[in-house]
């Protein structure tokens, strides 16, 4: 039986697991921060992810990720980039006070650094958000049951011209697949939030603090 995720006890151990990251990450100067949106769907708790447009410049358009963008000068912080980007995207409005924290940044090759911000946005239809449709394609959500299946779990062997090698996780069998730095902050989230359930394939991969 899978914990409850978003009770208040599950909420407490996750914001005070993410407290030192959180401090750590959240005025530090970043490229860009997501917002991880920890939803209910139908009564089951779910991630949402949006479908970058395909009409979008650069190698990443028609890919999942989650909605965010760069950081603005105007930007308080990080968090405030995540918010803002999530209602200007998917025309979500979350409540600062609904954050949970900041998970583990990543980065891309070029070194180009993401800022996850973990939020619970509660109760959620994303049938009924009005995405930005200049931006996103499609918003959908994924439940964590799902995610945590093993058969829909999977790495990514990538080899480059230098022949050095790295592996990345993938998620398969939803609407669509769910790979690179959304994949790795999927990863991370579900270590957070099911330790007990799910356990990382890739050396290295820990949580905040830990």
């Amino acid at each position: 039986m899978l914990p409850d995720f978003l009770s208040a006890e599950g909420e407490r151990r996750c914001r005070r697991l993410l407290a030192g990251a959180t401090a750590r990450y959240r005025a530090r100067p970043a490229a860009a921060a997501v917002l991880v949106p920890l939803c209910l769907v139908h009564g089951a708790p779910a991630l949402l992810y949006t479908l970058r447009s395909s009409r979008l410049a650069g190698k990443h358009k028609g890919d999942v990720s989650f909605p965010g963008g760069k950081c603005d000068p105007t930007d308080r912080d990080v968090v405030h980039t995540a918010l803002r980007e999530t209602l200007e995207e998917v025309g979500l409005l979350v409540p600062e006070q609904h954050v949970w924290g900041i998970l583990q940044p990543v980065s891309d090759q070029r070194k180009f650094t993401v800022v996850p911000v973990l939020a619970s946005v509660g109760p959620l239809d994303p049938q009924s958000l009005r995405p930005n449709r200049e931006e996103v394609d499609e918003v959908f959500a994924l439940p964590l049951a799902h995610l945590l299946q093993a058969q829909n779990q999977g790495y990514t062997h990538f080899c480059q011209r230098d022949h050095s090698q790295y592996t990345l996780p993938v998620f398969l069998h939803g609407p669509h697949r769910i790979w690179g730095l959304t994949a790795i902050i999927t990863e991370f989230t579900l270590q957070l939030l099911a330790p007990g359930t799910y356990q990382p394939c890739l050396a290295g991969f820990r949580l905040p603090g830990s």
